[in-house]
């Protein structure tokens, strides 16, 4: 139960996603031509700081539950989601360690006693940054509408399956960097997070990944 509530306080959702009507397959040249403008952005963000809102949808409940808060990333593997609204929760990734402080009542796990939990700290990064694209881990289809470029992860790990059915990445065509994640779950539930406000490549305080 521990991994499933942290994967699904990592993951809440954000409004209506974009039907796939509107989406097309890449080609294989469109494909290539996408992971390369990808990668390259992705090596060149050493620091990304964004407001985010979130909704969770629930198949019981007829209105998804929305948070909102502030990510900042800093390379290599630092990370911070800090939820604002309607209450106050933040995770650190930091030092091989999960940090949580859920309205001042902190706890720790310890991603390097658990093989799955690295697997969720390599995707929750890679979901930032964009850089995500490993054919080993991940079964992975390319589609685009008019602004946006939509790749579509299937993990092939058993044990992250049970959790994650599929992960969807949204990047901005001008600029080639994640604009959302949707997450899909076992069950009818889903959860997706819009990015906005993004800096890049500013300082960022260490302090910030003090949980």
């Amino acid at each position: 139960m521990r991994i499933k509530y942290i994967l699904l306080l990592i993951f809440l959702n954000v409004s209506l996603f974009k039907s796939l009507a509107q989406d097309q397959k890449m080609s294989e040249n469109e494909i290539a031509v996408f992971k390369q403008s990808v990668a390259v952005v992705s090596k060149k963000i050493k620091t990304l700081s964004t407001d985010f809102v979130q909704y969770k949808h629930l198949d019981f409940l007829s209105k998804d539950i929305e948070t909102s808060g502030k990510m900042v990333f800093k390379e290599p593997n630092l990370l911070l989601w800090q939820y604002k609204k309607p209450y106050s929760y933040s995770i650190v990734f930091k030092n091989g360690k999960i940090l949580i402080n859920d309205e001042g009542k902190k706890s720790a796990v310890d991603i390097g006693n658990s093989k799955l939990f690295g697997k969720i700290n390599k995707l929750i990064v890679g979901s930032v940054s964009g850089d995500l694209f490993d054919d080993k881990e991940f079964s992975i289809s390319y589609f685009k509408n008019k602004d946006q470029n939509v790749t579509k992860f299937i993990p092939k790990d058993a044990t992250l399956k049970k959790y994650i059915k599929q992960i969807e990445l949204t990047f901005d065509k001008a600029d080639a960097t994640v604009v959302q994640v949707k997450l899909l779950e076992s069950s009818a539930d889903y959860t997706r997070i819009v990015l906005k406000n993004k800096v890049i490549n500013t300082k960022v305080d260490e302090a910030s990944f003090t949980n």
